[in-house]
């Protein structure tokens, strides 16, 4: 099955076996590092390719027919997933620091962007407009606000969606945001 389940019978550890062997630890290396994983995290790379066959192994699936092609596509999927993990915590790098930016616009800005906000939620139809005040001025959640009003929550989210769009639509118009 795998090259680890021949050494154990060798007097080695007497724990559980590598599943990697040297040769193919070097190619997820080299597959996670011209992936663009950086140096520092090219060791985890190589434990979460590990574990991934450990786990294929435990829940009692074969072993693929050629570990070295098999641990080659998981580093490579791993790389890729480090990428959008990476952008990920930059955009939520980038909001956080925008919430940080003090903005404060003057009083008259502010009461023209309520003004425009309430006639947009005038305009909006009245099972809209329920949703849209319960979620942002109440704060329910969706599910909170589907068993209040006892409609499904795909409702909501659907009149939701439709609300802020139509809403959004009407400030962009009026030229408020």
């Amino acid at each position: 099955m795998l090259r680890g389940k021949a050494r154990r019978g060798q007097g080695g550890d007497q724990g559980v076996d590598d599943p990697l062997d040297a040769a193919q630890e070097r190619r997820v290396r080299a597959v996670l590092a011209l992936g663009g994983v950086p140096q520092t995290d090219l060791m985890d790379g190589v434990q979460q390719v590990r574990l991934r066959l450990l786990e294929r192994a435990a829940s009692g699936r074969e072993a693929p027919r050629d570990v070295s092609a098999w641990a080659a596509v998981v580093a490579s999927n791993l790389a890729m997933d480090w990428h959008r993990a990476k952008r990920r915590q930059e955009r939520l790098g980038e909001r956080l620091a925008a919430l940080h930016e003090p903005v404060h616009p003057s009083g008259e800005e502010t009461s023209l962007l309520s003004l425009a906000v309430a006639r947009g939620l005038d305009e909006l139809p009245a099972a809209q407009r329920q949703v849209l005040v319960l979620r942002f001025f109440a704060d329910l959640p969706v599910r909170g606000i589907a068993t209040e009003l006892g409609i499904p929550e795909g409702t909501v989210k659907s009149r939701l969606h439709t609300a802020v769009r139509a809403l959004r639509e009407r400030l962009h118009e009026d030229e408020v945001v």
